[in-house]
């Protein structure tokens, strides 16, 4: 005799003691529409917009059918017991691992409102991730929309090998096709993150507060005046017209491991005023005692002391022990023109000095070349 099991009962429940994630329910529709309706949820997935109870309980039939067929395995997460002493979210989000056989296996995610920031969706992923690995998976890949960081803060997390961007791979709105972020985990692999991503701390001076990059801080930037081989670039510029592709730029190399990168906001109107970032230019920053240290100013905020004073603030923490919450770095260097004396000033103000000159390294417009400076500032504590 053979036993046929049925949904909701061939839904294994998978739970952390924190986060459970089980079949999905019509008592979870309702929620589930909340979740589909939020903008992050249409901005970043196909799901179809509006949305209603009659769409939620259409997907619940097609996640019934895909757990007793072997398809795509769907679960609904919970947050029954959580750890950060708020109140349980009965339906926090749904979770999909798409079934390939012996090729690589997919899982994509989506988080309720009220679940975003706790955690859940990381302990989530590594018990789904567990399973697949049970079930056969010989691999788990996550594709996300470019600029999705929320998605791939998640798959940083679990201990994802970051593989770059694909063109046209994931189904966009609208039968459109757009580039993916991709990356994967295998079975051995442990579910910790590969490389650090160094969120840059809130330091506050007399005149600039350093903090985070925001979306809507390219408002109020200025377009370059300085000489081009002050700061050399190939790709987007600071500047409001570049602001969006220049700003994902420096969140895939803060991603990456590379690089902390602070806005140089005015402390009283939060304005931003500049960019300063402590960089390596290979590996992480947690596996090099070296870094260099990089800034740049709107044209306005120029000659009142604002760039010494973020630089002076970035160094000490730093310098400053891992310990004690700093970097731990024991060398910061810096590159300079050697003819931009308002950046040189605001090196050797912070504790800089030159080692080093190299000779014609910058073709100017005339067809000359200019000389690059090099800085050095060796912690001795």
């Amino acid at each position: 005799m053979s036993y046929v099991t049925h949904y909701p009962d061939v839904v294994p429940r998978l739970t952390d003691g924190t986060v459970v994630l089980r079949a999905m329910t019509e008592a979870d529709l309702p929620a589930s529409v909340e979740q589909s309706t939020d903008p992050e949820t249409v901005l970043w997935t196909t799901v179809p917009s509006p949305y209603s109870l009659d769409d939620a309980r259409e997907y619940l039939d097609v996640i019934r059918r895909g757990w007793e067929e072997g398809g795509d395995a769907v679960f609904a997460l919970e947050l029954a017991n959580p750890a950060d002493g708020g109140d349980p979210v009965p339906f926090a989000g749904l979770l999909d691992v798409r079934r390939r056989g012996t090729a690589s296996w997919e899982v994509g995610f989506a988080t309720h409102p009220a679940a975003r920031g706790r955690g859940v969706m990381t302990a989530a992923l590594r018990l789904a991730a567990a399973w697949a690995f049970e079930e056969g998976a010989p691999s788990l890949y996550w594709y996300a929309g470019v600029g999705n960081w929320a998605s791939w803060r998640v798959a940083w997390r679990v201990g994802m090998t970051w593989h770059g961007t694909l063109p046209q791979r994931i189904a966009g709105r609208d039968g459109r096709s757009e580039d993916a972020w991709c990356a994967s985990l295998l079975p051995d692999q442990p579910m910790e993150p590969r490389t650090p991503w160094v969120v840059a701390p809130v330091l506050e001076g007399e005149q600039v507060r350093l903090r985070p990059w925001r979306d809507d801080d390219g408002e109020g930037l200025e377009p370059r005046d300085d000489p081009a081989h002050w700061i050399p670039s190939t790709g987007p510029s600071m500047t409001s017209a570049d602001f969006p592709a220049w700003l994902e730029r420096r969140r895939s190399a803060v991603a990456s491991g590379a690089v902390v990168d602070w806005c140089i906001a005015d402390r009283e109107s939060d304005r931003a005023l500049g960019d300063l970032d402590v960089f390596v230019r290979n590996g992480t920053l947690d596996s090099s005692d070296v870094a260099e240290i990089g800034y740049q100013l709107t044209p306005s905020a120029r000659g009142r002391g604002v760039a010494t004073e973020a630089a002076r603030l970035a160094v000490s923490y730093a310098v400053r022990r891992v310990d004690d919450g700093g970097l731990g770095i024991r060398r910061l260097v810096a590159e300079t023109a050697a003819d931009n004396e308002a950046s040189n000033t605001v090196l050797r103000r912070a504790g800089f000095v030159v080692w080093g000159r190299e000779h014609s390294v910058d073709r100017l417009p005339d067809g000359s070349y200019a000389d690059a400076l090099y800085w050095e500032l060796v912690d001795e504590s």
